[in-house]
């Protein structure tokens, strides 16, 4: 069944997409001209001693059979402030870390962030401090027990046994309302650690506006034209997390980790202003839009994890988390010449009380040239949401998911195989209505790997997952967009499976390391909106449509210009989607990417990026990617980093989708000229004491994201 189903992809691709046959073709010549320029690189860390000191020496990247380790150098950890830093130090093919905005992906993906094992957040990484890094393993194709990660980076850390750690940071721009800042202090004491946590994010009303053109199409043919010139709008995200957390570790042993958290959303709200200007000649309308959302959710995870002998583990990690919040929209029109004519007023509050809870567990036993790996998970949700201008009605939804799994993984001399499979039950009722579904999918997985070298690899991989209806899109609450539109959720949508091809190639050598890759993947019955007029209202719900298509292929080079000094490094993406469903079949192709330089002297850094999100299309709407920039120089002095920037000096910045349907079309513009460069400073303090001792490696970790209602917005 498996070959089967890559067969069928790889028939499909090559059929819809005549172009993947020139994107083979490069690819294998890309390969032949490495493997003919390999430069063998050791599997081994070297230890020296110099003045009873050890000295640690290793190659940038040691390639495993399942992810490559980075062993940062000194130089390295002594020009980063924190792990989000020494990340973007290390320059991991296609890992973009955005210290400015807080921000880790790669190949425009977010990335699985894990510390010692454990899924954790990029705030987290900003608490680690360089020095007590030891190494950072970089998994782009991750096995079945990372449950759909696209891309994982998990930094292994050693803690003090005694003594501990201060760190701070705060940065602030010059010109708005906007900075962030971390501290975290950590105690230790024998086989135990107490650690402690605060992050603040500031973005308070930055000015913006909102450029938006619409055609609605009428079902007897006539046509009305709106445009939105903006007067003004804000943009607002603060917001407060913290955390408490107590580990013990007896090395080979047992391992155990508690964690309290909680994070205030104190208010997020984007806010517009315009003039409506109609084709009909009704007359100028003053429109605001005005969406927002706030609210608290607290958190407790345990995870325990016992070495049982003879290389077998067991681990079990177990979460619940609890959102208690509001989300709210206020959308008017009023008529330009006379402020006290109405023409529509929607106002949607949604009070939602959600609480979501998982449990996984893991078994794993290693033999010296195979791996076997077998789990179960499972995740819950219960959803209370509370409509407040609809006369206090309640809605409740229960979200179930079970897994099985099992994977093993074989060596035979150059090449690795690996093969898994893995059954899910996947279900989601409404209680009052009594309307759900529930189904049972398999989820292979295949690998193969071969590198003839530590300089060289490349690697195919065939494997599918699942997607599951939100509680926004199966809601059939009708919630008011405009005075025209109104969103309904669909609670017969079904789950529905994506079957992925990757194929990849690398190469690394002491001054050059790259990477190709190639993507492809089919998704039936995926999910997407769907419209449709219902008398003088257009409704907005969803579907489980044909299919959605993605043919993808990627260049990733890294150059040390001058070792030690100047490293360029950027990756290149060309794309392309096919999606059809009820009344459309449309395709987009786009390039994306992101480019980076770093020079380093004496304890100077000047560090300058630009990235392009690639564009989506998801059923008849195209949501181009994001540009972002900044511009860093950074000084290290001690215990202390000083750091000046600009954020945006190479772009304008800009966000914004386009929806190409028969009844509605519409094309949006999100700008801001504060954002465009904004100087920012930042300064870092890092403060350690005390030995070192090996940390908490958590190899699972139980998903228990919470889901949140969404009022509606144009």
């Amino acid at each position: 069944m498996i070959i089967n189903s890559l067969k069928s992809v790889c028939k499909t691709m090559c059929h819809t997409y005549p172009a993947i046959r020139g994107c083979v073709m490069t690819m294998a010549l890309l390969c032949a001209a490495g493997v003919e320029a390999q430069e063998v690189a050791p599997d081994t860390v070297t230890e020296s001693k110099v003045l009873q000191e050890v000295v640690v020496s290793a190659p940038k990247v040691i390639k495993k059979i399942d992810k490559d380790l980075y062993y940062p150098s000194a130089e390295a950890k002594r020009l980063s402030a924190n792990g989000l830093q020494l990340l973007n130090n290390l320059s991991v093919p296609t890992l973009v870390a955005n210290d400015v905005m807080g921000t880790l992906t790669a190949k425009g993906n977010s990335v699985q962030v894990r510390i010692n094992g454990r899924v954790t957040s990029v705030n987290e990484l900003k608490q680690i401090a360089p020095e007590n890094v030891k190494r950072v393993e970089w998994i782009s194709n991750p096995g079945m027990k990372y449950d759909g990660a696209t891309a994982v980076i998990n930094v292994i850390t050693v803690n003090p046994t005694t003594g501990g750690s201060l760190m701070a940071q705060a940065m602030s721009a010059l010109n708005n309302a906007w900075g962030q800042g971390e501290a975290s202090l950590k105690l230790n004491s024998g086989k135990s650690q107490w650690s402690f946590n605060v992050d603040e994010k500031l973005t308070n009303k930055i000015k913006s506006f909102r450029e938006y053109h619409e055609t609605f199409t009428y079902p007897d043919g006539q046509i009305l034209n709106r445009t939105e010139e903006p007067i003004g709008g804000a943009l607002t995200e603060n917001h407060t997390e913290f955390g408490v957390a107590y580990n013990y570790v007896k090395p080979d042993t047992t391992m155990i980790y508690v964690k309290l958290s909680g994070f205030k959303m104190w208010n997020l709200t984007e806010d517009y202003r315009g003039l409506l200007t109609m084709s009909d000649q009704s007359g100028d309308i003053l429109l605001h839009d005005k969406i927002g959302s706030d609210g608290f959710t607290p958190g407790l995870s345990a995870y325990l994890e016992q070495h049982l002998g003879k290389g077998q583990i067991l681990s079990v990690d177990a979460s619940a988390a609890h959102y208690d919040g509001y989300s709210r929209h206020i959308y008017t029109e009023q008529s330009h010449h006379s402020e006290e004519e109405i023409i529509t007023d929607v106002n949607t509050s949604i009070h939602d009380r959600n609480t979501s809870f998982g449990a996984t567990i893991n078994y794993e036993k290693e033999w010296s040239k195979s791996k076997f790996t077998a789990g179960a998970l499972y995740g819950g949700a219960r959803n209370k949401s509370t409509y407040e201008r609809l006369g206090d009605q309640t809605f409740h939804q229960s979200q179930n998911r079970f897994r099985l799994f099992g994977e093993y993984r074989h060596s035979i001399n150059k090449v690795t195989l690996t093969g898994g499979l893995g059954v899910q039950y996947s279900s989601y009722l409404f209680c009052e209505s009594n309307r759900g579904k529930s189904s049972w999918d398999l989820r292979p997985q295949v690998t193969f790997y071969y590198s003839p070298t530590q300089a060289s690899w490349w690697y195919m991989s065939f494997f599918t997952r699942q997607t599951t209806p939100t509680l926004d899109q199966t809601n059939n609450v009708a919630r008011q967009i405009d005075g025209f539109q109104w969103e309904l959720g669909n609670p017969d949508l079904k789950t529905y499976s994506s079957y992925t091809l990757q194929a990849e190639y690398g190469y690394s050598s002491n001054r050059f390391s790259g990477q190709v890759s190639m993507f492809a993947e089919t998704e039936p019955n995926a999910i997407a909106p769907y419209y449709h007029w219902e008398g003088d209202r257009l409704i907005s719900t969803y579907e489980n449509s044909r299919h959605r298509q993605q043919l993808a292929a990627s260049i990733a080079p890294t150059l040390h210009v001058i070792p030690g000094w100047v490293t360029l490094s950027g990756f290149l993406r060309w794309g392309l989607t096919r999606t059809e469903g009820t009344g459309y079949s449309l395709r987009n192709h786009n390039w994306s990417g992101n480019i980076q330089a770093v020079a380093y002297h004496w304890n100077f850094q000047l560090i300058l990026q630009y990235e392009h999100q690639r564009t989506t299309l998801i059923g008849e709407r195209e949501t181009w990617g994001q540009r972002s920039s900044f511009a860093m120089l950074a000084y290290n002095w001690g215990k202390w980093q000083f750091a000046a920037g600009l954020f945006c000096p190479f772009n304008r910045y800009d966000q914004g989708s386009r929806l190409i349907n028969r009844y509605i079309s519409n094309e949006k513009h999100i700008r801001s000229n504060k954002i465009a460069s904004m100087p920012f400073l930042q300064i870092a303090y890092n403060l350690q004491w005390g030995r070192q001792k090996r940390g908490v490696n958590k190899r699972v970790n139980a998903d228990t994201s919470v889901e949140r209602s969404k009022a509606g917005s144009r």
